[in-house]
């Protein structure tokens, strides 16, 4: 049997048990992981405007429209925030909600304008300082409301806290803490998943560590995982139930990125355009693995990673490539 046939097997065992135990956490209690966040028919939105649909309603007599099309662009993926104005974040959130609540549609929004962000990498960029980004969160949270939304908050934040400071570093931490803090207050029937990395970066202690400072066991519903990366879906259950093995008081749960991991990671894990991978297990809600609240397309396949092109970019080919 696979792991992940292991993991299914025991999950299986735990609908009717309050918990099952994960050799792999080494804690001395068994783990007990709350209930699935979303019903397992929870229809997740998916946007008309992403830039792969853009691109076939562009493009439509291209050959490689057909398959884009049918595997990418029909297909819901996350809807990224990164504008650092909070007026335009506001409205831009509330579009994306409204648009769902008419769909009867769970969204799935990421915040990604955290001070220092990417590290000076191919993402950089963010809100200009520490006050600013408490200002860009709420005015996120506030574009959110009543509405329902899946939220996965600051991917890297954490686990690229190695290149700040510690007085940055603290406010990392500090600003993630606020950032929790705001969405249980503004947007109460959001669930927020504080992004922490992925299997192949971190210890999971020193992840759950972060996660903690952070304040993920006073404000977070769960963890995100694998977010724009490329590593097997089994190894990041395992590692996410070690994260939240070390985090068990606060009965956290998991989403993972599956959008381009159905070939695995290259060797040596290299994250930026790599060539040959393929599209993952498609989004849901129903991933029969308690403590796994969702499989989700959080990086939209087709968007470059700023190697083969400007991050963020569509790049139809590696898009027909990743979808054939």
């Amino acid at each position: 049997m696979s792991a992940l046939g292991l993991l299914v097997t025991l999950a299986t065992a735990a609908t009717t048990a309050p918990f099952f135990s994960a050799p792999s956490i080494g804690a001395a209690a068994p783990l007990v992981l709350p209930p699935p966040r979303f019903p397992a028919d929870t229809r997740l939105y998916t946007d008309p405007d992403t830039p792969a649909a853009l691109w076939v309603h562009e493009n439509a007599g291209d050959p490689r429209a057909a398959v884009i099309a049918r595997r990418i662009a029909d297909r819901p993926q996350a809807s990224w925030f990164t504008d650092p104005d909070p007026l335009r974040v506001t409205e831009q959130v509330r579009t994306v909600i409204d648009a769902t609540r008419t769909r009867d549609t769970l969204p799935v929004l990421v915040a990604y304008a955290v001070h220092r962000r990417d590290c000076s990498g191919h993402s950089s960029g963010g809100t200009g300082d520490p006050t600013a980004y408490r200002e860009w969160i709420s005015a996120f949270a506030r574009g959110i409301g009543p509405g329902r939304a899946a939220v996965i908050l600051e991917p890297d934040a954490l686990a690229l806290a190695d290149c700040l400071s510690p007085r940055d570093r603290r406010e990392r931490y500090a600003a993630l803490a606020y950032a929790g803090r705001v969405l249980h207050r503004e947007a109460p029937n959001a669930r927020v998943y504080y992004d922490a990395g992925n299997s192949a970066w971190h210890p999971a202690r020193t992840m759950a560590d972060r996660l903690r400072r952070a304040d993920v066991t006073r404000y977070g519903d769960g963890i995100s995982l694998n977010v724009s990366n490329f590593n097997r879906t089994d190894d990041e259950i395992r590692y996410g139930l070690a994260v939240i093995g070390d985090l068990a008081e606060a009965r956290l749960s998991m989403v993972i990125d599956t959008s381009r991991n159905g070939a695995g990671p290259i060797r040596g894990h290299h994250p930026c355009d790599p060539p040959g991978r393929r599209l993952g297990h498609v989004p849901t809600t129903d991933t029969g693995v308690r403590g796994v609240d969702a499989y989700l397309w959080v990086k939209p396949p087709g968007q470059a990673d700023g190697c083969a092109a400007a991050p963020g970019t569509f790049d139809a080919q590696y898009a027909y490539l990743l979808a054939r």
